[in-house]
């Protein structure tokens, strides 16, 4: 009892804040206050067009990005992760804002919080390795295109279609565009777009997003373009906590909804991590701290009225890029758009939306990395498949759907080409001391197989039901020292096979039986149709010697004499390893 009270202690602590963050923080602050001040330059216009377009507002996307980024930054498992709103978790909130309004996103993203500390209690982070690259880029591109078409009819400045597809939304507000066209806000957000982009490649160390969202919004000031719709009105400052969208009720209809955004939280954010760890130089994230963290994030953010949040990719390749160290850059980054609420606020809100729509745009267009999609293409047939099926998935269904989806197609056609490494080779007998003339004479009646690589439900029925098609003898050795994994259903089909050829006379004895191996024949009876008179065989001239006494007893052999018992020996070979005679 006392040791387990003990665990529970350390595992609790290891999710915790530890002294070894306050170090890291103390070695170069400054530094860190510079990389969190360009974050958070980079992630004002993306956090207000996220909290777009959700649908809860902008002021929602700033309350995620000060609430969710600051306790992320504190409790996750990451040293440079900058958390906040994005682009795929944006994707997944739009049906669910449309379906239960904005209490249900609320509502969902504390349920979501909750699944997510859970998932750090059991110790869940470490299975994010086993997510296939090819599913992560689909997913990634998946999500790019449904970032660019959500913002479609910002761009065009027409009111956002009814739909909760995307395809769907967007088809509709170019016909609605079409009827009456103003190029105003297209203008804006081509223009803002075009800086974005173009400028990274001249400097990409300059928040060219920031820059071009000022300039739009003094020329639609300056001009008085009507069409070039503001943000609108935000408050100034986060609101009082509160839990007064919370319908205990509803809790059961959400729960899908909560399970999709946790799944996603989980993904993005360790994924993310990995990227930041990947560009920089003995830094290591805690997978399972940072889904701890993110979890408080995402129960904290829905109370000040924030929607859920994630690990962002770009913003902490921003980070990553502009000398962060430690947490303090992405807890600055919090407090510098803290202060923006509080005091910009008024500036803030004449914001055009169509010029927020170009920053997503350019966004999005950034997300996709053609090298890395043309790589992965050329890989192998099926990983270019495994992409393709993710990103139209993502596309035409959900994101969560997509995963599930992309991990299914590769789990499948990952079996397929394992089970195809499976083998069974017929083999010729060892000599060993026996004379050429005697083993001529066993070799007509014994033949030995090979089994090589997995004996697992993907590819046992393929092959093994070929020992039931042997030729007439008397004996059939099984060589299994090869046979690198086997589960039920490949002890199953063995157990059939050998059965049959029992049925037909035949003995079937095998050799090199491994020790995990046995537990799974013994549990389905196959072993002790293995074991002739209980017998079982480390290597094959063990278990030739035992074909041959059965060949004996049954009147099939005159007696061979065996090896010193006076009859000269037949020529040996030369010494084999231990695997050799298996």
């Amino acid at each position: 009892m006392t040791s387990g009270i003990n665990r529970a202690r350390a595992r609790i602590r290891s999710l915790l804040p530890a002294g070894a963050d306050l170090d890291q923080i103390r070695r170069d602050p400054r530094r860190d206050l510079l990389a969190g001040l360009t974050v958070a330059i980079v992630a004002l216009p993306l956090a207000l067009g996220f909290g777009v377009s959700s649908g809860l507002g902008a002021e929602a996307g700033l309350a995620t990005a000060v609430v969710a980024g600051a306790l992320a930054a504190v409790f996750g498992g990451s040293n440079l992760q900058v958390s906040g709103p994005t682009g795929a978790m944006t994707v997944v909130l739009v049906p669910i804002v449309g379906r239960y309004g904005p209490a249900g996103v609320l509502t969902v993203g504390v349920m979501a919080g909750v699944m997510l500390v859970a998932l750090a209690a059991l110790r869940a982070g470490k299975y994010m390795q086993y997510v296939p690259a090819p599913v992560v880029e689909g997913f990634t591109l998946g999500i790019a295109c449904v970032i660019g078409l959500q913002q479609i009819p910002n761009a065009l400045g027409v009111p956002k279609p009814d739909g909760d597809r995307v395809l769907v939304v967007t088809w509709r507000a170019v016909e609605e565009f079409a009827k009456a066209p103003d190029w105003t806000a297209l203008a804006f957000a081509v223009g803002v777009a075009a800086v974005m982009l173009a400028g990274v490649r001249w400097r990409p160390t300059v928040p060219f997003s920031i820059v071009a969202v000022i300039a739009a919004t003094i020329v639609a000031q300056a001009a008085g373009l009507d069409a070039a719709q503001p943000i609108g009105a935000l408050p100034a400052g986060l609101p009082v906590p509160s839990l007064s969208f919370l319908d205990v009720g509803s809790l059961g209809t959400l729960l899908a909804p909560a399970v999709a955004v946790a799944a996603l939280a989980a993904l993005e954010s360790l994924l993310s991590a990995s990227v930041a760890d990947g560009m920089t130089v003995g830094q290591k994230h805690d997978p399972d701290r940072e889904l701890f963290g993110q979890g408080l994030a995402n129960i904290a953010a829905p109370l000040f009225g924030g929607v859920p949040a994630t690990g962002a990719i770009a913003r902490t390749a921003v980070n990553v890029r502009t000398g962060a160290s430690s947490r303090l850059a992405a807890l600055t980054h919090a407090a510098v758009l803290a202060v923006i609420v509080f005091a910009a606020a008024p500036l803030v809100s004449k914001i055009p939306l169509a010029a927020l729509a170009g920053v997503l745009l350019a966004t999005a267009i950034r997300m996709v990395e053609v090298g890395s999609l043309r790589a992965m293409a050329k890989a192998t047939r099926s990983d270019a498949v495994i992409l393709v099926l993710t990103a139209v998935a993502t596309l035409a269904l959900d994101l969560v759907y997509a995963v599930i989806i992309g991990l299914v197609v590769a789990g499948a056609l990952a079996l397929r080409a394992v089970a195809k490494q499976a083998r069974l080779d017929q083999v010729p007998l060892d000599q060993g001391d026996h004379s050429a003339e005697e083993h001529a004479l066993l070799a007509e009646h014994i033949v030995a197989y090979r089994i090589d690589g997995p004996l697992f439900f993907a590819a046992a029925h393929r092959f093994l039901l070929e020992l039931t098609e042997v030729a007439d003898v008397r004996v059939v050795i099984l060589r299994m020292s090869r046979v690198s994994t086997m589960d039920a259903t490949g002890a199953l089909v063995l157990k059939d096979a050998v059965e049959k050829l029992n049925r037909r006379g035949i003995l079937v004895l095998a050799s090199g039986i491994r020790p995990g191996q046995r537990q799974v024949l013994d549990s389905v009876g196959a072993l002790r149709l293995l074991r002739h008179e209980g017998g079982e065989y480390a290597t094959t001239p063990e278990a030739i010697r035992t074909a041959r006494d059965h060949l004996e007893n049954a009147g099939v052999l005159p007696a061979i004499p065996a090896p010193g018992t006076g009859r000269t020996p037949g020529p040996k070979s030369g010494p084999k390893s231990e695997e050799a005679v298996r």
